[in-house]
């Protein structure tokens, strides 16, 4: 039987939190972050945009960046803005939600711009 990894994840360092799909993976490069976007786009997803500071990501509440993207398939236009919230919020962590409208719920949620905590 393997060992299973402690993450030390603390709510006192907000550097060290794992959040979404991702994050106990190395940081996807942008050709990952395109295939993450058209395989939302493939399953019939709806993409939404959200941001929020670094400290206060472990929350429910993140910022909802525009509108989601109902049924956007141009995935230059959704990494267009991700890139846009990311540059409008620098410091905040940019997380691609793909929302499935069969069970009505979230089907992907990852980080793919990451803050710096304060």
């Amino acid at each position: 039987m393997s060992t299973v990894q402690d993450y030390p994840s603390r709510l006192s360092r907000p550097e060290s939190r794992k959040m979404g799909t991702f994050s106990y993976l190395p940081p996807m490069g942008e050709a990952e972050i395109r295939r993450q976007v058209e395989w939302i786009v493939q399953n019939g997803w709806n993409p939404g945009i959200e941001h929020t500071e670094p400290d206060f990501a472990a929350q429910i509440y993140w910022y909802m960046w525009k509108l989601p993207m109902f049924g956007e398939t141009d995935v230059d236009a959704i990494l267009a803005e991700l890139k846009a919230c990311h540059e409008a919020n620098p410091g905040h962590h940019v997380r691609l939600i793909g929302y499935d409208n069969f069970t009505q719920s979230q089907g992907a949620n990852m980080i793919v711009y990451r803050g710096a905590a304060v």
